[in-house]
């Protein structure tokens, strides 16, 4: 990061899910297009993600106003609890940000923290970022939530194939 005064911005959520199926959904292409920088009005139709310290991830997001590229390298890993990495958008000519995810088991679910440290230039748009990393968080969820929506339907159905004359109590 070059030399700024920084500013940092914390948001925080928690999940019905174990801390590896939080950080695993993060790094997921598949699922990541579904909920990482994606706004309502648009679509995201590219994500990379390599998923490892030094690889990159690219997430392109389609909004009316044009696409929006959101890039940056992955700085440090440690699965499930820790990932740390650049981010930067390519509309905005500015240093390089670092966000931090911290991810810890909170009883029968998991807490995540994202930390995101900025330039102090940034600080009118923080209201703003905020509420992006809400949504994105938000948006997490939604997919954990439809992973465990799937799971249970296997579970159901697979009971209903092994056992067919008797029915489920679940």
């Amino acid at each position: 990061m070059s030399a700024c005064n920084m500013i940092t911005l914390n948001v925080a959520h928690t999940y019905n899910a174990s801390p590896c199926e939080v950080y695993d959904a993060w790094l997921n292409p598949e699922i990541a297009k579904r909920f990482l920088f994606a706004t309502n009005d648009g679509r995201v139709i590219r994500a990379d993600i390599e998923p490892r310290v030094g690889g990159h991830f690219l997430v392109v997001d389609r909004r009316p106003s044009g696409d929006t590229v959101h890039y940056g390298v992955f700085l440090e890993m440690r699965r499930p609890k820790l990932m740390v990495f650049s981010f930067s958008v390519a509309d905005h000519d500015h240093n390089v940000d670092r966000i931090r995810i911290e991810i810890e088991p909170l009883g029968a679910g998991t807490r995540l923290t994202l930390t995101h440290e900025m330039c102090a230039e940034w600080s009118q748009q923080e209201q703003q970022m905020h509420q992006g990393w809400v949504h994105v968080l938000n948006g997490l969820e939604r997919e954990l939530e439809a992973m465990h929506m799937v799971d249970m339907t296997d579970l159901v159905a697979s009971q209903a194939v092994a056992e067919p004359g008797k029915s489920s109590a679940l």
